[in-house]
């Protein structure tokens, strides 16, 4: 693993998560078409699991720091106006 691209495969030795997920990626952004800002990129449906998208790199710990508050923001808004 020592390319910066971990294989489909590869876990995090802590946990055991998937690491070559969209939700680690650099081109992962919410706010865009199919939640990936690389153009070229196919569709990868469950962003939380492993796939072989052949653009993945692995993003900066600010990025999954946001991600992660959105999540959580999102998750509180669905509890207080009973969203699913």
């Amino acid at each position: 693993m020592g390319t910066g691209k971990p294989g489909r495969g590869d876990t995090c030795p802590t946990c055991d998560a998937d690491l070559r997920v969209c939700r680690n990626c650099k081109f992962f952004e919410q706010a865009v078409y199919n939640e990936c800002a690389e153009p070229q990129a196919e569709r990868v449906v469950d962003k939380e699991r492993a796939n072989f998208c052949d653009y993945f790199v692995f993003g900066g710990e600010g990025q999954r720091a946001a991600a992660s508050q959105q999540d959580e923001a999102l998750k509180k808004l669905n509890a207080l106006f009973g969203g699913s």
